[in-house]
């Protein structure tokens, strides 16, 4: 039986800017089930993004509920707001947010630091987190000795740390040229397959084709929910393209 990880009823936020209130969002209600793999689209100013810093407990609603794993978040204090960031939800960036004196390894130990957890137990878990992305040979590296492509894998393994029930992915592939966005989609559809539940901001449809689900918005407003019966598979791309390059 499907369980809904994320429901929103009704969600608002607005903004006061040069003493006119800006409607972000609409009074939006969604379900994002766990294990689901869902991108928002749409284009600049449609509410996306102040969608995803909802559902990110970066901020807060103007009005609504938001419900994460069965819990109400959208009324909670910032401190309990920062708890369920650490704990819960890991985020990935367009432009990686690490760094730059600071090695592959010690990157993704810090939700640990923060976290208060020791020092061997960091590096251990952290270790194990940049296998996991195929990065075990570059964990003392430095961001600037590394890829586009290598430094997101090192984003995701830092938003894996904490065994997030949640990855969000903001334009993840942005910065990213054609082969390497396919690289970087076939380790979150591998993760999603893994049980992982991804929801991503991206305006390339050509990215929004690797999701189970794409939901638009314009306004402020959902207006388009639609599953995805047969995503493109990144991996299968790879694999051809790696043979026409044979």
């Amino acid at each position: 039986m499907e369980q809904p990880l994320i429901v929103t009823r009704e969600l608002s936020k607005d903004y006061l800017l040069d003493g006119y209130v800006v409607h972000a969002l609409r009074g939006v209600s969604l379900t994002i089930n766990a294990g689901e793999f869902v991108a928002i689209m749409g284009p600049s100013g449609s509410g996306k993004s102040t969608f995803m810093n909802l559902l990110g407990c970066l901020d807060s609603p103007s009005g609504g509920d938001y419900f994460l794993a069965g819990e109400k978040v959208s009324q909670l204090s910032g401190d309990a707001l920062a708890a369920i960031r650490n704990r819960r939800i890991g985020f990935v960036f367009q432009n990686f947010n690490l760094l730059p004196r600071t090695s592959a390894l010690e990157n993704v130990e810090l939700p640990l630091l923060y976290g208060g957890c020791a020092a061997p137990e960091r590096r251990s878990r952290a270790a194990e987190r940049l296998a996991a992305v195929g990065l075990a040979e570059r964990v003392h590296h430095l961001p600037s000795q590394l890829s586009g492509g290598q430094q997101q894998r090192v984003a995701i393994a830092r938003a894996l740390i904490n065994h997030p029930v949640l990855i969000l992915a903001d334009e993840p592939t942005g910065a990213l040229d054609t082969r390497t966005s396919a690289e970087v989609m076939a380790l979150l559809q591998r993760l999603n397959r893994d049980g992982m539940t991804v929801v991503l901001v991206t305006h390339e449809r050509d990215i929004a084709a690797f999701a189970s689900r794409v939901i638009s918005f314009r306004d402020g407003k959902v207006v388009d929910d639609q599953r995805n019966a047969r995503p493109a598979d990144a991996q299968a791309l790879l694999a051809q393209a790696e043979e026409q390059a044979a």
